[in-house]
C-alpha cells in the first residue's frame, strides 16, 4: 500500500507509466493444468487450464516474478492478475466462491513486487487493481432472437464489482481499474459497485476507467462512440479516463486525440502491439510503439500510458525512455455545458436551437402506445419510438405510469429492446414517471447518460435529497417539477422560490453540477373559462427569465401539450398554441419541451389571425382572449375544413408551391410538382437550383432565426430527399446522352462524427454529379480516419466535410488537424447550416496547411470546384487565402478591443466552486 499522494504529484510533473501484458507474459512460462490447479485444486471437477487469475494461489511466484520484470522495465504503476477476478466470469471455472481469496492474493503479488522495486531504486511504484469487463453483458442481449434479454442484471454486475473490489482494497491496492470494458453499462455497474464500497467506509483509493474499443468504427461493442461513453461516466470521480487493448497504437490515435479533448480529468492509453496477425501473434515493435506513444505525448493528449496485449519488458522501457522528454498533458477547461447520450452525444450549447423530446412513447400521453404495451404489442411499440426519432426527437421520453401496467418490467422490457435499435439508441432516453422504483429500474437499462423526470420537494427535502443521490450515483441528469410540501407551483414567485430552492439543495449537498438540473415551472393549461388560469402561460415565461437569472447553468424544460387542453377538440387551434407558446418560450430561456416531434408547425406559417387569437391568449393580452379563440375556433370546423385551409397554398405558383412543400416538410405533392415543373424549366437540374433550393434557403433561414426547430428541418429534407430522388436518375441520363463524363475531378464527401444529417451533402452530390463530377459519398457520422484514408486511395482532389449541428465544428477542425498531421495537400472544402466563412478561417483553415475553403451553399459548389480544377486555381486561393487572413485580423481585434469588466461585475461573475473536503 503505497502513498497515492506521491502518485498525484507525479502526476503533475510528468507522464506516469503502466506495465504491460500479463496475459503475454504467462504463455512465455508454457504452463500446464498442473500448474493451474497446484496442490489445493488437485481434485477440482472442471479443467482449470487458462484460468490465468487463479496462478495467484497456486504459482504466486511467476506472477511475482512478472510485475517484478515490468517494474524493472520503467513502469511506475503494475496491474494485478484479477481481470477475470469476478464471481460472474469466475463461475465458468467453478470458482465463484473463491472471488475473494483470488483477488486479495492477487493484489499481493503485486503489492510485494512494488515493494521490491521500490527498495531496489528508491522510486516510489503503486499497484492497480485490474477489474475486468465479466463475461456478459448489460446492454447486449446474447440472443438474437430475443433483443429484449439480457444475461446479467445491473444488480447482479454491481454485487460481484463490489465483492472483487472490497478484496483488492483489502489486498493493499493503491487504485482501482475497471479495465477493457466493452458494454459501458458494465462500467457503470463497476463504478456504482466502488462507490457504494467506498460508502461503506472501506478505504477510498482512486479509480480509472478504461474503455476498449474493438474496431476501427470508432465505437465500443456496445455501440457508443468515445464522447458518448465518456458522458456516460462523467458522473464518476475518476483520476483517469482511459482506452485500452483491440486496437495497436497506430489505430488507437483518433480515439485518444478525442479523449484529450473532451475529458475534464486525465487521459491513459495502453494499446497492444498492434494486431494479431495470423499466427495470433502482436507484430509492433517496442521502437514502433515508443514512436507513436511517444506522439501521443508530444501532442499533449496523455498523462498515463503503458501497453496491453503483446506487450513485454522491451515494449514498457522504450515507451518509457520516449515520454519522459513529455510533459503531461495539462488538464483542459471544458465548457460546463449539458452532455448527454444514447449511443451518440447530445450536447447542449449556447448555440443549440430547441431540444425537442419526442412524447409519443409515454402511456399517459399517448392511448395509441398504451394499447400497444398493455396488448404486450412491443414490437409495434418500438415502432413508435423510432417514428420520434426519425421525426427529429432529441431525447426520447419512455413512461409506463398505467394502474393496469407492471412498470417496472414493463420499462425494462422496452428500454432492453429500444437498447437493440441502433436508430433509436442512438439519442438519450427521459425516464418519465412519478414512481421511484420504475425511475431506477430504467436507470439500471442505460448504458448512456439519460434524463430522469421527475423529482420534486413534494415529500420534503429528505426525500429529494435521497433521490437526488441516486440519480446522480447512476449517472443521469435529472429533471425538478415545481412541487414543494405546499403543492404545485402556478405563479412566478412560487415557480421562482421553488427552483432556488432546490437548486442550492442539490448543487451544494448532492453535488449536482447545474448543467445537469432540468426544472420543469409547470406548464399548465390555459384557456379554461377560469379567470386565475388566464395568466398562466405568461407566468410561465415570466419565471423562465428569473429563473435563468437566479440559477446559472439550470436548464429548463415543459410538457407543451398540457397547455392546450382545453381545446383538444380542435387540433389546428392546438398546434397553433403549441407553435406560438415554443416561440415564445424559448426566446425567454426554454431549453427543451416534450412534444410529438412529428407533428411541430411553423409560426411563420401560421394563419396570421388564428396566431393572433392564439398570442392574445397566451400572452394574457385581452380578457376575452379565450371567447374569442373559441370563436374562431368554430369557424375553422372540423378536419376537412382544417385540411382545404392547410391546402391553400396549393393555389400558389408553381415555384412557390414547391418551396412551400420545403418549408412546411409536405411530400404529398412532390411528385405532381416535379412532374409539372420538367415541362417548365429546361434541364431537371434548374428545378434544384430554382425552387427547390429556394425553398430549402427560407428553411436555413427559419432555422438560424430560431423559427423551426430541427424536427421541423428534418421533415424538409425528406421533401427535398423525394424531389432529388425523381430528378436524379434524370439527370444521369442528361449527362449520359450529352456525353457529359465524370473526368472533372473526383471528391469525396461527408458528414462529419457525430452528425447524422445529410440534406446540404446530398444536395452538393447531386449538383456537382450532373456538372461532371465524380463524387464518392460517404454518408453521415464518418470518423477522420476513413474520410482521410478513403481520398488518399481514391486519390481525391477535393474532400469535402458538412455537418448540420454545432459539435460537427470542432469534430471538423479535428478532421483538418489530422490533414494537417498526414502532410496532405488536398483542398478542403466546408459547408453546413452551422458553418460560416468566419468559423472557417478562424478555427478551421489555421489547422491546415493546404487549403480550406468555405462554401456558403450548395448551388455554389460548382463555382467553388471550377476555380479548384481550373487555369485560375492560383488566383482563387490567393484570394481566398487573403480573405481568411483579413477575417483572422478582424476577429483578433475585436477580441482585443473588448473592455475588461470592473471588480464589481467581475466578482459577479465568479466561478462558484464546489470544494470538496479533501481539496
Amino acid at each position: 500500500m503505497a502513498d497515492t499522494s506521491l502518485l498525484e504529484a507525479a502526476l503533475r510533473e510528468r507522464i506516469v507509466v503502466l506495465d504491460g501484458a500479463m496475459g503475454t507474459m504467462i504463455q512465455g512460462y508454457e504452463l500446464t493444468e498442473t500448474d493451474f490447479r497446484g496442490d489445493r485444486f488437485r481434485d477440482h471437477p472442471v479443467p482449470l487450464g487458462g484460468c490465468s487469475d487463479l496462478l495467484a494461489l497456486t504459482r504466486p511466484e511467476i506472477i511475482e516474478a512478472i510485475h517484478l520484470e515490468f517494474l524493472r522495465a520503467g513502469a511506475d504503476i503494475v496491474e494485478t492478475n484479477s481481470f477475470t477476478g469476478t464471481s460472474i466470469a469466475l463461475a465458468d471455472y467453478k470458482l465463484d466462491g473463491l472471488v475473494y481469496d483470488i483477488n486479495h492474493a492477487a493484489a499481493q503479488c503485486a503489492v510485494r513486487a512494488a515493494q521490491r522495486a521500490e527498495r531496489e531504486d528508491g522510486r516510489p511504484r503503486w499497484v492497480a487493481g485490474s477489474m475486468g469487463p465479466t463475461t456478459k453483458t448489460a446492454s447486449l442481449s446474447p440472443d438474437v432472437n430475443d433483443p429484449g434479454f439480457r444475461a446479467v442484471s445491473f444488480a447482479e454486475l454491481v454485487a460481484a464489482f463490489k465483492a472483487q473490489a472490497r478484496a483488492l482494497v483489502d489486498g493493499g491496492v493503491d487504485l482501482l481499474l475497471p479495465e477493457t470494458h466493452i458494454d459501458t453499462l458494465n462500467m457503470k455497474a463497476a463504478l456504482h459497485a466502488i462507490d457504494e464500497l467506498f460508502a461503506e467506509g472501506v478505504r477510498r483509493v482512486p479509480v480509472i476507467a478504461s474503455v476498449t474499443i474493438p474496431d476501427r468504427s470508432g465505437r465500443t461493442l456496445s455501440g457508443q462512440t468515445v464522447e458518448a461513453f465518456y458522458n456516460s461516466i462523467s458522473h464518476a470521480d475518476l483520476l483517469a479516463v482511459s482506452i485500452n487493448c483491440a486496437l495497436g497504437a497506430d489505430d488507437m490515435r483518433p480515439h485518444v486525440e478525442e479523449l484529450a479533448r473532451i475529458v475534464k480529468t486525465r487521459v491513459c492509453c495502453y494499446p497492444n502491439a498492434g494486431l494479431p496477425n495470423e499466427f495470433g501473434q502482436y507484430d509492433d515493435t517496442p521502437a514502433h510503439m515508443a514512436q507513436v506513444v511517444g506522439e501521443f505525448a508530444q501532442n499533449g493528449w496523455v498523462n498515463l500510458v503503458g501497453g496491453c496485449c503483446g506487450t513485454r519488458p522491451e515494449h514498457v522501457a522504450a515507451i518509457a525512455a520516449e515520454v519522459r522528454r513529455a510533459a503531461p498533458r495539462q488538464l483542459p477547461a471544458i465548457a460546463p455545458y449539458t452532455r448527454l447520450s444514447g449511443l451518440e452525444p447530445l450536447t447542449i450549447t449556447p448555440e443549440t436551437n430547441f431540444v425537442v423530446i419526442g412524447e409519443r412513447t409515454n402511456v399517459t400521453g399517448s392511448a395509441a402506445f398504451r394499447r400497444l404495451i398493455k396488448e404486450d404489442r412491443y414490437d409495434e411499440a418500438v415502432t413508435v419510438a423510432r417514428q420520434q426519432v426519425d421525426g427529429g426527437a432529441n431525447i426520447l421520453d419512455v413512461c409506463m405510469d398505467e394502474g393496469m401496467l407492471d412498470g417496472v418490467a414493463a420499462m425494462r422490457r422496452f428500454l432492453n429492446l429500444i437498447a437493440a435499435e441502433p436508430d433509436i439508441a442512438r439519442i438519450p432516453v427521459m425516464i418519465d414517471s412519478s414512481k421511484f422504483t420504475i425511475i431506477e429500474a430504467g436507470l439500471e437499462c442505460l448504458q448512456g447518460k439519460g434524463v430522469v423526470n421527475s423529482i420534486s420537494l413534494k415529500e420534503g427535502e429528505a426525500e429529494l435529497l435521497r433521490q437526488a443521490r441516486i440519480v446522480r450515483g447512476m449517472g443521469a441528469a435529472v429533471v425538478v417539477m415545481a412541487f414543494d410540501e405546499s403543492g404545485q407551483a402556478t405563479d412566478v414567485e412560487q415557480r421562482v422560490a421553488i427552483a432556488r430552492r432546490a437548486y442550492k439543495l442539490l448543487t451544494e449537498q448532492v453535488g449536482f453540477p447545474p448543467e445537469d438540473l432540468f426544472y420543469d415551472p409547470n406548464i399548465l393549461t390555459i384557456g379554461t373559462g377560469i379567470e386565475e388560469h388566464d395568466a398562466y402561460a405568461v407566468n410561465f415565461l415570466e419565471a423562465i427569465r428569473r429563473i435563468k437569472k437566479e440559477c446559472p447553468g439550470m436548464k429548463i424544460s415543459g410538457g407543451v401539450s398540457n397547455l392546450s387542453f382545453a381545446f383538444r377538440t380542435s387540433p389546428q387551434v392546438r398546434e397553433a398554441m403549441h407553435a406560438v407558446f415554443l416561440y415564445h418560450a424559448i426566446r425567454a430561456g426554454l431549453d427543451m419541451a416534450i412534444v410529438n416531434a412529428g407533428q411541430l408547425a411553423v409560426y411563420e406559417e401560421l394563419d396570421p389571425a388564428l396566431r393572433e387569437h392564439v398570442e392574445d391568449l397566451i400572452l394574457n393580452r385581452r380578457p376575452d382572449a379565450t371567447e374569442r379563440l373559441l370563436a374562431l375556433a368554430a369557424t375553422l370546423g372540423g378536419e376537412k375544413k382544417k385540411q382545404e385551409d392547410e391546402l391553400a397554398w396549393r393555389k400558389e405558383p408553381l415555384a412557390r408551391r414547391m418551396a412551400h412543400a420545403l418549408v412546411i416538410g409536405n411530400a404529398d405533392f412532390v411528385d405532381q410538382d416535379v412532374a409539372e415543373a420538367l415541362t417548365v424549366y429546361p434541364k431537371p437540374l434548374a428545378i434544384i437550383e430554382g425552387p427547390l433550393m429556394d425553398g430549402m434557403n427560407i428553411v436555413g433561414e427559419l432555422f438560424g432565426s430560431g423559427k423551426m426547430f430541427l424536427p421541423q428541418v428534418v421533415k424538409s429534407a425528406r421533401v427535398m430527399k423525394k424531389a432529388v430522388a425523381i430528378l436524379e436518375p434524370l439527370m444521369e441520363e442528361e449527362r449520359k446522352a450529352g456525353g457529359t463524363s465524370a473526368g472533372k475531378g473526383r471528391m469525396v464527401i461527408a458528414t462529419v462524427k457525430g452528425d447524422v444529417h445529410d440534406i446540404g451533402k446530398n444536395i452538393v452530390g447531386v449538383v456537382l454529379r450532373c456538372n461532371g463530377y465524380e463524387v464518392v459519398d460517404l454518408g453521415v457520422m464518418v470518423p477522420a480516419a476513413k474520410i482521410l484514408d478513403t481520398a488518399a486511395e481514391l486519390g481525391a482532389d477535393v474532400i469535402g466535410l458538412s455537418g448540420l449541428i454545432t459539435p460537427s465544428l470542432d469534430e471538423m477542425i479535428g478532421v483538418a488537424r489530422e490533414m494537417d498531421r498526414r502532410g496532405m495537400k488536398v483542398p478542403l472544402l466546408i459547408g453546413g447550416a452551422t458553418t460560416s466563412s468566419k468559423h472557417t478561417a478562424v478555427k478551421i483553415a489555421p489547422a491546415y496547411a493546404s487549403p480550406t475553403v468555405h462554401v456558403a451553399d450548395a448551388s455554389l459548389a460548382v463555382g467553388v470546384l471550377g476555380k479548384l480544377m481550373g487555369a485560375d486555381k492560383a488566383g482563387f486561393l490567393e484570394e481566398n487565402q487573403r480573405k481568411q487572413h483579413t477575417t483572422r485580423e478582424q476577429f483578433r481585434a475585436q477580441q482585443e478591443r473588448r473592455p475588461l469588466l470592473g471588480l464589481t461585475a467581475a466578482r459577479e461573475r465568479r466561478a462558484k466552486l464546489a470544494w470538496r473536503p479533501e481539496d
